[in-house]
């Protein structure tokens, strides 16, 4: 076996290259090796080195410390990179036809027994329809990013997307309630409700040393209820109980409470709620004598929010904060303890004056929400 020590000579543009490229660090594996083997095979270094000895020196094999020195030879500095295969291109069998009947059969809906597109459905039923004999799940996916099409999302609205004059004539009248100043002789009261399902652990849980609470997957189901709230932004004021049902007199007897206890000197109370079917003052006829129903019916302005319009009713801002900060994931299993939850809640939240400050306004409404506006011509 030779031991003979092996030189190259590098020149002074190429040792600075390599040094730069190994200081980085950056580079491939197999590049910074080669450049290593270059640097300690040069004749200006410090110590030369056979072949064995710099293969053990840098953990490769004698033949690749040959092969990069009769590459550097032929080709240079070059010599360090990894070639190119020059392979002849292969026709692809992904033509526009087959990405048509991909972007056809995604736009459409999915084939029953299923409720959404998937990837692999959809390369599964591209070969089913003879569209193409074979087809990865991959290549399906690239051709959908290509397009923008996004077929296993569902989008939700709650504006409508074509003319309503009703839309445009219940939300200006909602957004002129909420321009109107501070009065307390007619407070502006926004109320919704919230179903909510009454649970108990079926086994008791425990916290984890970091805070975390363990419990178990299994519930006991104790019934439903459904959460009463009324609130008055401009004046901090909300407030939540829980109830059996919802019917309308469980909303008539909450109406009487607000405009008997709460607001008993208001001269009328603006009242903002969704178009439910029990939201209606002949809940307070069925609900008392007629003298008292006509009482409570003239205490009260309705004003109602559009269909798929419960966000211009700001009980659902409040609803969204109880929901976080009360409710979260935690069971209850009772009204008595729900309720005594809620009252924390809202005490709380009342003494900290947390109001809202609604900013669209009706100009608003025209500009943004313009397609929502019947076209009139004069």
């Amino acid at each position: 076996m030779s031991r003979q020590k092996i030189i190259i000579t590098l020149s002074l543009k190429d040792q600075k290259f390599l040094e730069q490229l190994l200081s980085k660090g950056t580079a491939p594996a197999r590049t910074i090796r080669r450049a290593q083997i270059l640097l300690n095979s040069n004749r200006k270094g410090k110590k030369q080195y056979t072949a064995e000895e710099l293969a053990d020196l840098l953990s490769t094999k004698k033949q690749t410390v040959s092969r990069v020195l009769k590459e550097y030879e032929v080709s240079g500095i070059e010599c360090i990179y990894r070639k190119k295969r020059k392979t002849p291109p292969v026709e692809s069998k992904i033509t526009g036809e087959v990405e048509a009947h991909v972007i056809a059969m995604a736009c459409h809906n999915p084939p029953e027994g299923y409720c959404r597109w998937t990837l692999r459905l959809l390369s599964e039923r591209m070969v089913q329809m003879n569209y193409i004999d074979k087809i990865s799940h991959t290549t399906v996916g690239k051709i959908l990013k290509e397009n923008s099409l996004k077929p296993h999302l569902v989008e939700e609205w709650c504006i409508p997307k074509e003319q309503s004059a009703d839309f445009a004539a219940c939300m200006e009248d909602v957004l002129e309630v909420y321009s109107r100043p501070y009065d307390e002789r007619f407070p502006v009261v926004c109320m919704d409700e919230k179903p909510l399902q009454l649970l108990a652990d079926a086994r008791q849980g425990r916290r984890k040393k970091n805070g975390a609470l363990i419990q178990d997957s299994e519930y006991v189901r104790n019934g439903t209820c459904s959460i009463f709230l009324f609130t008055e932004p401009l004046a901090g004021f909300r407030h939540a109980k829980a109830l059996e049902h919802r019917t309308k007199t469980d909303w008539a007897k909450q109406m009487k409470w607000l405009a008997d206890e709460v607001y008993p000197n208001a001269e009328k109370i603006i009242m903002v709620c969704d178009n439910l079917n029990t939201h209606d003052k002949s809940s307070f006829y069925e609900t008392f004598p007629p003298a008292e129903a006509l009482r409570l019916a003239k205490r009260f302005e309705f004003h109602y929010t559009p269909k798929h319009g419960s966000w211009l009713d700001i009980a659902e801002i409040e609803l969204s904060a109880l929901s976080k900060q009360c409710l979260g994931k935690r069971r209850i299993d009772n009204l008595e303890d729900l309720n005594s939850e809620l009252e924390k809640w809202h005490t709380d939240r009342n003494a900290m004056q947390k109001g809202v400050d609604w900013q669209f306004t009706t100009d608003d409404a025209r500009i943004k929400l313009k397609h929502l506006y019947p076209i009139v011509t004069f």
